[in-house]
């Protein structure tokens, strides 16, 4: 991953006379911070402006101004842009047709928008407006206008007390709940696809994998770190997936450590390494209390069957972890005694390999 150097340290020359930002995220989000009128966030007597070798090479839209480049993802580019009469801010992430080959993102870019384009839950980014531009009738670019996000991946940074982390991860059930009554799944929750403000709030981001509930995918897609078995053996996808992924998310988040899946690590010389025996997350870290080991123990169970079937048991749970990690110890002190939940948190950050397919 690359950290985006949006922006140059201080200078007298205004940015655009509007507004300036500041990077707060790696490559693969879209986070941006609103800080104020021409006002530095450093120092906040003078002003800034973008670095101008971000600003090459942008497309012309009639209705948006670019901003500024943010960041790239699988044969795609995001930018901050402002539409011209309102003034407002969004995201834009923009797909280019180079060859046959990148006929598949087009089709991921446009089964985005259609899902995207539904939201109306606070912790899913929804698409706005879909830009198609044509070349001899054929699709040549997609445009797909997003909400911007004001916030920070998870892999970036993780909250500092476990009952903050909790109070994350409810919110995105709670997001990954309204996606599957509406028939869809994500199919690629991972930390860096949380964004998380410096409210707690959450956003889930990328739905470039996301399918109906039920689909059997014509290829192996995920992230080697967080999928579930039924997408590397190509099965249907449902909820269940989804709940994987998730509680994936939350083993590395409480233990800094990933889950052994069906696709191994490789080594740096490029051999693969042994399997991993799964080991609970208690074990690891101690300082987490029994019953978010156990919730997180049973959504990375192999089998679909063996798991939570969606959110609606995995809410409650979590809940009651909640409760346990704000009264300051856990479910069974004879054996963990009473731990610092503030301090049960690791803090590295996530170096994972953000693959679009494998």
């Amino acid at each position: 991953m690359l950290l985006l150097q949006l922006f140059v340290s201080c200078t007298l020359a205004p940015f655009k006379g509007q507004f300036l930002l500041r990077e707060t995220a790696f490559f693969g989000t879209t986070a941006l911070r609103m800080i104020g009128v021409l006002k530095c966030a450093w120092c906040k007597g003078c002003t800034v402006i973008a670095n101008q070798a971000t600003m090459e090479h942008l497309p012309e839209l009639d209705d948006y101004e670019v901003i500024s480049c943010l960041g790239y993802g699988a044969r795609s580019t995001i930018y901050a842009v402002s539409e011209k009469k309102s003034g407002q801010v969004y995201a834009l992430k923009r797909v280019v047709r180079k060859g046959p080959e990148d006929d598949r993102f087009l089709e991921q870019a446009e089964q985005e928008y259609s899902i995207a384009s539904q939201f109306d839950h606070p912790a899913l980014r929804r698409c706005i407006r879909m830009i198609r531009k044509r070349r001899l009738l054929k699709t040549h670019e997609l445009y797909l206008l997003m909400e911007l996000v004001d916030g920070t991946s998870l892999d970036v940074h993780r909250p500092s007390s476990l009952y903050t982390l909790i109070e994350v991860f409810l919110q995105v059930a709670s997001g990954l709940s309204a996606m599957h009554r509406l028939g869809y799944v994500h199919a690629d929750i991972k930390p860096n696809n949380i964004l998380v403000n410096e409210n707690s709030t959450v956003k889930i981001i990328d739905f470039g994998q996301s399918c109906a509930t039920g689909t059997v995918k014509q290829r192996i897609q995920g992230t080697p770190d967080y999928i579930a078995p039924e997408q590397v053996a190509r099965g249907p996808l449902t909820a269940a997936t989804d709940v994987f992924n998730f509680g994936a998310t939350m083993y590395w988040c409480v233990t800094d450590h990933h889950i052994p899946t069906l696709i191994p690590k490789k080594k740096a010389d490029g051999e693969k390494e042994k399997p991993r025996e799964f080991r609970k997350p208690h074990e690891i870290n101690p300082r987490i209390p029994m019953p978010l080991s156990r919730v997180i123990e049973d959504c990375v169970q192999n089998r679909p069957s063996h798991r939570p079937p969606d959110f609606s048991t995995v809410i409650p749970r979590l809940e009651l972890a909640l409760t346990v990690a704000k009264s300051g110890g856990t479910d069974d002190l004879n054996r963990t005694g009473s731990v610092d939940m503030a301090a049960a948190i690791p803090e590295s950050k996530d170096a994972t390999k953000d693959d679009d397919s494998l």
